[in-house]
């Protein structure tokens, strides 16, 4: 204890020693003593080796040493007309500031946001999860076992260090995880990146965004379903936009279906867009298949549910009539500052 305040003593004679005579003289005087490796932050590592009965006194010590360096510091700042960390006295606080430019959302986070709000007055609440998933939450778990045919549908990014890791290509690994849980009834949806192997286009991307709807409950029908989604299209696109469904087919629902609006572009006219039908498709739905269900230790002979799924793209898309999906993910500011205020 002796030592360090003999080591102290020595030092504060070391500063008031120290000759400063312009703004450099006082920023090698900062460096020297109080900079990240400066002499006070030294010295207060020396607390380590003080014996535990004797700390207190130490602490306070060592603390009274750097109020007397940080004065000085200050003192010495005023004298010589430098910066201090505490002086602001030389900035003219009247002068206006630098004018930013405004910026904006991104078109992608615009309508994921506008999506989300639609479905959470219908009672739906936001689940999130991982984008490396494993083969059970993306595939297994969803009625595609091994082998199955259907995997095709979708080419998948693999983990190399380890063959059972992808990054998911959908977000339906998210309700497997949510309904595993076994609270119930269950009414979510799941926004998030997905990934796939595809050519980049104006058409696809080898990642993208997708919103995925859940409810699992007792006596859910496909007209719940139907309803859910004539409320989603025109709260998105408007009264006047016609809706279709047309039966299709997907492993993890039954039956199965994809939805098609009027094209926004030619209004039902037919244009390059909608290939000349006036239709356009903007997502996938269906009934929970019973596989699924009791893949999760859900009872299918109680629960019923239904599921959907869109790319945000497409929606976008769609809503701006944007024509190039590229565009979406080549932060290009002439395209982006078009939604300014949006």
């Amino acid at each position: 204890m002796n030592q360090l305040l003999t080591q102290i003593e020595k030092y504060k004679e070391d500063i008031k020693a120290f000759e400063v005579k312009s703004p450099d003289d006082l920023e090698a005087f900062r460096i020297k003593y109080l900079g990240s490796k400066g002499l006070v932050k030294i010295i207060m590592g020396e607390m380590k080796n003080v014996p535990a009965e004797q700390k207190k006194e130490a602490g306070q010590l060592l603390n009274e040493f750097k109020i007397f360096t940080e004065s000085f510091y200050e003192n010495l700042a005023q004298s010589v007309g430098g910066p201090s960390n505490k002086s602001v006295s030389n900035i003219d606080t009247s002068l206006p500031g630098d004018a930013l430019p405004l910026g904006a959302r991104h078109p992608i986070s615009i309508v994921h946001n506008k999506i989300i709000s639609i479905f959470q007055r219908l009672g739906f609440s936001v689940a999130e999860g991982p984008e490396i998933e494993d083969d059970w939450h993306n595939f297994t778990a969803l009625n595609l076992p091994e082998n199955h045919p259907a995997r095709d549908m979708q080419d998948t990014f693999y983990i190399s260090q380890n063959p059972d890791w992808l990054l998911r290509t959908h977000t339906s690994s998210v309700q497997i995880r949510e309904m595993a849980k076994g609270v119930l009834p269950l009414r979510i949806i799941c926004p998030g990146r997905v990934y796939r192997n595809e050519t980049i286009s104006a058409r696809a991307h080898c990642f993208f965004h997708q919103v995925e709807g859940l409810y699992i409950a007792e006596n859910v029908s496909f007209a719940d379903l139907k309803q859910t989604l004539y409320f989603f299209v025109k709260e998105m696109f408007g009264e006047n936009v016609k809706v279709r469904f047309r039966p299709s087919y997907f492993p993890f629902t039954e039956p199965s279906a994809e939805m098609d609006i009027s094209c926004l572009i030619c209004e039902g006219k037919g244009c390059n867009v909608c290939k000349k039908t006036g239709w356009v498709e903007i997502l996938g739905c269906g009934m929970v298949h019973p596989k699924v269900l009791e893949n999760c230790g859900i009872d299918s002979n109680k629960y019923t549910g239904f599921a959907f799924g869109m790319g945000i793209e497409r929606i976008t898309m769609l809503n701006y009539q944007v024509k190039d999906l590229r565009l979406f993910s080549e932060n290009d500011v002439r395209f982006l500052k078009q939604f300014t205020g949006a």
